[in-house]
């Protein structure tokens, strides 16, 4: 089934040979709010908490692990090398890039070179190529990607420093981030109290998603560190934490949080701590550092940089438990939904969504595990219900403008349904029935659109003959 609309290969399409004329065609759809597959964190934590919190995961990652860790140049230092080097020129773009993508190439994306020559337009075009480079590096463009200011990332950074000098060899695996950024700061290092405690209580809420509502493993009811956490959390979003020496709370948190963290199956004590790696909060946390390789003067565009960007956010994967099987599907309904977001401008995004959907229906066949399954369930059963709707009737739903598009549609919705019938086999762990879902599938569709275009060409003629 895969097979049916791959006669084209990645990255030589003739789809970017298209005139102009058929593309400013295209009309502007009504913007859909789908629904999010992973579920509701709770403990009402906002996107913004959420994509601040995954910033801080990447960067202790990033220093964690690897031979070149994210870098920040401070504003003083950019202040000292004149005014050439201001800041909405150089952090837009991590200007040191110039091959071709690979990941763009397979998924099928076109490249976007005039519009990086354009970012290097201005002030740039002044700037030498050694220069350049010193100001931007990867790690400052996932910075400004991910909306996050110099001020944050230069605490977050310097706690790490404090962490990193006072736990000489500890990995971040053996911490629990939240908790070791609650330990290093006090309000002075805050520009004003109000966003100090908005701080506190956004780790507070993060702890509480991922050691009490989202755990890794599994709560039972007589965890007395589980109850005494949530006193503290339920104190604390009263009147903030007291975080000096002698604070009851302070003194309490540390061991209650590393309790919980470090569960394991066998009752024993992990050496890696389980914070972020419960389901949907991993997932929602991945979803925020996806999104950084959308451009953020243009959302429907991948950013050129989105290789070294990727190798990145990889780096999040033992924290957030995840592996290339849930980044496939998390990145591929990221691409769908950012399409449909959109208005259904940009095909691209829809073709590298099938595209990557085609890797999900490879991996499908050897998990047997149940967490992955309800995520590839629920992601599934979204991108299915949206494709089916548009292709019950597509005879309305596509036209001269939009024709491009119906490939990658009835891709999708073929693929969502073969996989679902097959993750469902697995689970019940009966054998499938040899019945062809992608032709049953097209049938119906074929089937159902005429019977709409009938009925709507008899209205026609009732109202004519009723008129005259």
């Amino acid at each position: 089934m895969s097979n049916i609309f791959r006669d084209r290969v990645l990255g030589s399409s003739n789809r970017h040979s298209q005139s102009q004329s058929i593309m400013q065609q295209q009309p502007v759809y009504q913007v859909e709010d789908l629904p999010s597959p992973f579920g509701d964190v709770g403990t009402n934590i906002s996107d913004s908490e959420l994509r601040e919190t995954a910033y801080e995961i990447l960067v202790a990652a990033c220093r964690s692990t690897g031979t070149r860790p994210l870098t920040y140049i401070p504003q003083s230092e950019k202040a000292d090398r004149g005014p050439t080097m201001a800041p909405s020129a150089s952090l837009q773009r991590s200007l040191t890039s110039s091959a071709a993508s690979r990941v763009k190439k397979a998924l099928g994306l076109k490249t976007s070179s005039s519009s990086a020559s354009k970012r290097r337009g201005g002030g740039g075009e002044s700037m030498s190529q050694g220069r350049v480079k010193k100001a931007v590096t990867v790690g400052e463009l996932m910075r400004v990607q991910m909306r996050v200011s110099e001020q944050t990332d230069s605490r977050i950074r310097r706690a790490l420093l404090r962490v990193a000098a006072g736990q000489l060899g500890r990995r971040i695996e053996s911490m629990v981030l939240p908790l070791e950024l609650l330990q290093q700061f006090k309000s002075s290092d805050f520009p004003n109290l109000q966003e100090y405690e908005a701080w506190q209580r956004r780790h507070l809420k993060v702890l509480e998603a991922g050691l009490l509502l989202h755990p890794h493993l599994p709560l039972v009811k007589t965890v007395t560190e589980a109850q005494q956490l949530r006193q503290i959390i339920r104190r604390a979003l009263d009147k903030p934490l007291e975080t000096g020496k002698h604070s009851e709370s302070m003194q309490v948190l540390p061991s209650v949080v590393m309790s919980l963290a470090c569960r394991s199956f066998d009752g024993s004590v992990s050496a890696t701590c389980h914070w972020a790696d419960g389901f949907p909060l991993n997932l929602r946390l991945y979803q925020m550092l996806l999104a950084a390789c959308f451009d953020i003067n243009d959302e429907t565009s991948i950013i050129e940089e989105i290789d070294e960007v990727l190798e990145l956010i990889k780096k999040t994967w033992l924290i957030l438990g995840l592996n290339q099987m849930l980044h496939n599907l998390c990145f591929s309904w990221i691409l769908f939904h950012r399409y449909v977001a959109t208005g259904q401008m940009e095909n691209d995004l829809l073709f590298a969504s099938n595209n990557l959907l085609m890797e999900v229906e490879n991996e499908v066949k050897e998990i047997r595990d149940p967490a992955y399954s309800n995520v590839l369930s629920s992601t599934l059963s979204v991108i299915f219900g949206w494709a089916e709707k548009r292709l019950l009737a597509y005879r309305d739903t596509f036209h001269s403008g939009n024709i491009e598009s119906m490939q990658s549609v009835v891709s999708l919705g073929l693929l969502s349904a073969k996989i679902l019938v097959e993750d469902i086999s697995h689970e019940y762990r009966r054998k499938r029935k040899e019945v062809s879902v992608t032709c049953e599938r097209v049938e119906t569709y074929i089937r159902s659109s005429l019977r709409a275009a009938f009925a709507q060409a008899s209205f026609i003629l009732s109202a004519y003959y009723l008129w005259i």
